[in-house]
């Protein structure tokens, strides 16, 4: 299984592309362009970002690893896809708002990969609903407490399988359809 790069990596790429966004937003985009649809390309930073501009990653830098690790995690049988956010030791609020910022990241790119009306079952259709209530939550007052935490943890598991059940929506469902055809 392919590892993802760590977020100080995949932050120090961004810099380099000159990319406004965190890394866990940029992982959103990826991801949200990938269950979308949207090709596995070496040049996903312009696309997620509708930004032509933008150069391509090098091959094996860390923005590359990411897609690479990523798009490998998504179509795994063993669903072993992980969200990556920031360090589990940061505080809860910190690790809050990169959920936050992942799942607007995630929203955007799939809206632009999966267009307006995508082939999502009655499941799909609430999931993206719920990311985009999350993608528009704000950080609150956060205790650094375990209930806290367990929330957390289960909206970042929550939004892990939601990003699993888009993607076998838009992408191995019709997959699999074109294959019986």
């Amino acid at each position: 299984m392919s590892q993802l790069p760590t977020i100080q990596e995949v932050a120090a790429a961004s810099r380099e592309l000159g990319l406004a966004a965190t890394p866990a937003e940029l992982h959103g985009a990826l991801c949200g362009w990938l269950a979308g649809g949207g090709a596995d390309a070496r040049d996903w930073t312009a696309r997620v970002m509708a930004d032509a501009s933008l150069a391509a990653p090098a091959a094996g830098s860390a923005l590359d690893r990411l897609r690479e690790g990523t798009a490998a995690q998504l179509e795994d049988g063993d669903f072993a896809f992980q969200l990556l956010l920031v360090d589990d030791e940061s505080a809860t609020r910190d690790r809050a708002q990169a959920l936050f910022d992942w799942c607007r990241g995630f929203l955007g790119a799939f809206g632009l990969a999966a267009g307006a009306k995508p082939p999502l079952s009655e499941e799909g259709s609430e999931a993206l609903q719920d990311l985009g209530k999350l993608a528009g939550a704000q950080v609150q007052d956060i205790d650094e407490d375990e209930e806290d935490e367990a929330s957390l943890s289960e909206l970042e598991e929550f939004v892990r399988v939601a990003t699993l059940l888009l993607h076998g929506d838009c992408v191995l469902g019709p997959r699999h359809r074109r294959s019986f055809n």
